[in-house]
């Protein structure tokens, strides 16, 4: 689906149309993971609640970081709103499950535009994600590392919440060699 209308397109290579479309991507995966941090949060698990609330500020500063870039470049930029938002599980594995697929799928989304980049030519594109695709090598390591403990834990909630707290550190507080967002950020 995309969130770009056809006269703020024209002119926009295959990649910024792409990109601009990407934010909503961002922002949507931002919200759902708000929804699973406060569907953890509301069943007394912090440890759970914490990593998903940082996965949505990550998530968010990325949209961001894809803002200030289109911004640089000159390329017209209208927020838009998010997608649909699940907030009904029945199990802690489901939402794990589900942050799983969605980091899947944005991967896909970035080599996507690494694609688009290199077809056109647009180095400066293809370098800026970069990042990303680091990025979201590391985030699906996270979540599949995730789901293999809660299914290990068969279903002692005490001793998923300890292996979060040992394993999973808070990690804001910004990364070197991340992208500039627009705005304040956590990863700058």
């Amino acid at each position: 689906m995309t969130t770009s209308t056809p006269s703020s397109d024209r002119g926009l290579s295959k990649f910024h149309r792409l990109l601009v479309d990407q934010l909503r991507n961002e922002f949507t995966a931002s919200q759902q993971y708000i929804a699973l941090a406060a569907w953890f949060d509301d069943r007394d698990l912090p440890q759970l609640a914490r990593v998903f609330y940082q996965q949505s500020l990550e998530e968010r500063d990325h949209a961001m970081m894809m803002v200030r870039f289109l911004l640089d470049n000159d390329v017209p930029t209208a927020i838009p709103s998010t997608g649909e938002i699940r907030n009904d599980f029945d199990s802690p594995r489901d939402l794990v499950a589900l942050a799983l697929r969605q980091e899947r799928e944005v991967t896909e989304q970035i080599h996507l535009l690494v694609k688009a980049a290199r077809e056109e030519n647009d180095y400066t594109g293809e370098q800026f994600l970069g990042w990303f695709l680091q990025e979201q090598t590391e985030e699906v390591a996270k979540m599949s590392t995730l789901l293999a403990v809660v299914d290990r834990a068969n279903g002692n909630l005490f001793d998923l919440e300890t292996f979060v707290a040992r394993d999973m550190p808070d990690s804001s507080g910004g990364e070197a060699g991340a992208p500039e967002t627009a705005g304040p950020g956590i990863t700058v």
